[in-house]
């Protein structure tokens, strides 16, 4: 127990955390540097409409996030117009790419407050769609993996399709009220102010799982650019493929938003069904229109920010007369 401990606190420590993310992005230079001339060759055959495409598909993947999250935090108590969930959530998604793997949550609870969304609340919003979109993505993954294979499927269809339904029984309303309780308590937080309704639960899981068909089939956009035969099998692959990495990349928190991780499970994943130049280019491309649009959201998200404040209401003058 000693161990794990010391352990633990080694990975907090801000030193570890940017020397993991160093080592990643070294390996990510020294992937591309040793096959430079093959990426180069393999850039010169992307179209302008492939990447135009694949930009508009990332862009729909960030914004399903961004509806799921706000679907959490109005079932929570705290309805936010579409500007200011634009404001908050933008700006604050700025915060996964620093070490630490909590800076996303602590902005979103101080941008909410300027929103008065308590910042108990905004953090409890926050934790559940990130659950939600851990679970959702090992489902969608453990689903569509197994209908990649080109041979008979057998047992491992029924034993991914077990897996999947087991992990999809953390998504029922009651069942994940109950984890959340449970982490709650672990880290000495208060409970949730109420339970999650299935209807705001059943909303941020569908627009989870939608949000996943977008990411994968951005990474099936500029897959098939560069040759991977266009069929439904492959599209179940990027889709599976990505949406497990991304699980992978999260669980590291060692890294800012799965560096390295995200693109070493996806190359993992995929590495059957095209040359490894062309998806290693992939890899890269995707991660570049994903930080973009965070980007592009975030820059949003500022503009928007001072306007879409909700104003609070001057104190009435206290009356002289009793």
């Amino acid at each position: 127990m000693n161990l794990v401990k010391r352990l633990l606190g080694l990975v907090r420590k801000p030193a570890v955390k940017w020397l993991f993310l160093a080592v990643a992005v070294g390996l990510a230079v020294y992937a591309v540097w040793s096959t430079w001339d093959d990426l180069v060759d393999a850039a010169g055959r992307l179209s302008v409409a492939t990447l135009a495409g694949s930009a508009v598909l990332t862009v729909a993947y960030v914004l399903c996030t961004l509806v799921a999250w706000r679907a959490v935090l109005a079932d929570l108590g705290s309805p936010l117009p579409g500007r200011a969930a634009v404001a908050v959530f933008g700006v604050s998604q700025i915060g996964k790419y620093v070490p630490g793997g909590v800076w996303n949550v602590v902005a979103a609870a101080e941008l909410g407050a300027t929103h008065r969304i308590p910042r108990r609340r905004s953090l409890a919003a926050m934790a559940v769609a990130v659950l939600v979109s851990v679970v959702s993505g090992a489902v969608v993954g453990t689903v569509c993996l197994p209908f990649v294979s080109s041979g008979t499927l057998g047992g491992w269809t029924w034993a991914a399709v077990a897996a999947a339904v087991l992990l999809a029984v953390l998504l029922l309303p009651p069942v994940l009220t109950r984890v959340i309780g449970l982490a709650f308590r672990l880290a000495r937080r208060e409970p949730l102010e109420k339970p999650l309704s299935w209807r705001g639960l059943g909303a941020t899981a569908l627009w989870s799982v939608i949000g996943w068909l977008f990411a994968g089939a951005q990474v099936w956009v500029l897959a098939t650019g560069l040759g991977l035969d266009a069929t439904p099998r492959t599209f179940a692959l990027a889709v599976g493929g990505y949406a497990l990495a991304w699980v992978v990349g999260f669980l590291i928190i060692l890294v800012p938003a799965g560096a390295g991780a995200r693109e070493g499970v996806l190359l993992a994943v995929m590495g059957a069904a095209m040359p490894h130049a062309e998806l290693l280019l992939v890899a890269l491309l995707s991660r570049v229109l994903m930080t973009l649009v965070d980007l592009g959201l975030a820059g949003i998200g500022g503009a928007l920010a001072r306007g879409s404040r909700r104003a609070v209401p001057a104190a009435e003058p206290r009356s002289s007369q009793p």
